[in-house]
């Protein structure tokens, strides 16, 4: 097969990995900057060219698309459907996960648990807005914000009230979430492939350090999933529509709740920690999948 990598950068940690697992498979890859993409949009025959050269007799693509070039990124997924080529994940489930409003939102109409979540647009709103998620403390999150950048913890009150004004003063969009005291600092990561999860991992935050995230000093160990932890990730990645997800969990009280469904998961820390080969189920999910060319949104959007 003749597959694709949308990576800015081939010697990332998870493209690189991506590589080598197809490679290994007797498969020819080639890694494709998004950005560097330029398209002819037409109803007869639709191209994609790269540094002067058209793309062609690709079977499929893998998408590691960047928060920061999602909408032209997305562009050239979406143009690579429209060709033919089977997407490991499509454009309209990459939007939909990237938009943490709108994927709170899909989840919630679907039951799946998650932390109570507000949002509002006028600083008028954000006393009634902390009593809607149970008061202080809160945890105020940009809606842009990638690998716990612009995720803040405020205490009190009066902390959360300054926060959230100075970000609205800003003309940022932000949620604000309870806190769950009883994840301690941890949250686990769900890799989903197939509606299966096929690898799981606790990541721990620093000492002092709320965040979890890896990128943030936090640290990466094997866990052992409940059935309902287990249920609640591959309902997540379904509701996005996503075939490949890291689907984030807290453990509360009441249950896993869902923090964020990532539509570009690293495999560094996942691989590690649990020493799977996760590109090469990635991989084999491609094989099994891509000439059949299933898709679920191909020409809607």
């Amino acid at each position: 097969m003749k597959i694709g990598i949308l990576s800015r950068n081939q010697s990332l940690y998870s493209t690189s990995r991506l590589i080598e697992a197809a490679e290994s498979r007797g498969h020819e890859v080639k890694v494709i900057d998004a950005l560097r993409c330029y398209m002819n949009i037409n109803s007869e025959k639709p191209q994609i060219h790269f540094k002067g050269e058209e793309l062609v007799n690709y079977d499929a693509i893998i998408p590691r698309i960047g928060a920061s070039v999602t909408f032209y990124g997305t562009a050239v997924l979406r143009q690579f459907e429209m060709m033919g080529v089977y997407p490991v994940n499509e454009s309209v489930a990459i939007t939909r996960s990237r938009d943490k409003l709108r994927s709170m939102q899909l989840l919630s109409r679907k039951g799946i648990g998650m932390p109570i979540t507000g949002f509002a647009s006028k600083p008028d709103d954000v006393k009634d807005l902390l009593d809607m998620v149970g008061g202080a403390p809160v945890v105020i999150k940009l809606l842009e914000g990638t690998q716990g950048i612009g995720v803040v913890l405020a205490e009190t009150r009066k902390a959360a009230e300054s926060v959230v004004e100075a970000f609205m003063g800003l003309k940022a969009n932000i949620m604000v979430q309870e806190f769950i005291k009883e994840a301690g600092g941890a949250d686990i990561r769900c890799f989903v492939i197939g509606g299966k999860v096929i690898a799981a991992m606790k990541r721990q935050g620093a000492e002092g350090e709320f965040r979890s995230n890896l990128h943030r000093g936090g640290s990466a160990s094997l866990v052992k999933l409940t059935p309902e932890e287990r249920k609640t990730a591959v309902a997540a990645a379904n509701i996005m529509g996503l075939n490949v997800a890291g689907v984030d969990l807290l453990r509360s009280e009441r249950g896993p709740l869902v923090m964020e469904v990532n539509s570009s998961p690293g495999l560094e820390g996942i691989e590690k920690a649990t020493g799977k080969d996760v590109a090469g189920l990635i991989i084999d999910f491609i094989e099994k999948n891509a000439a059949t060319k299933r898709t679920k949104t191909r020409g809607k959007g």
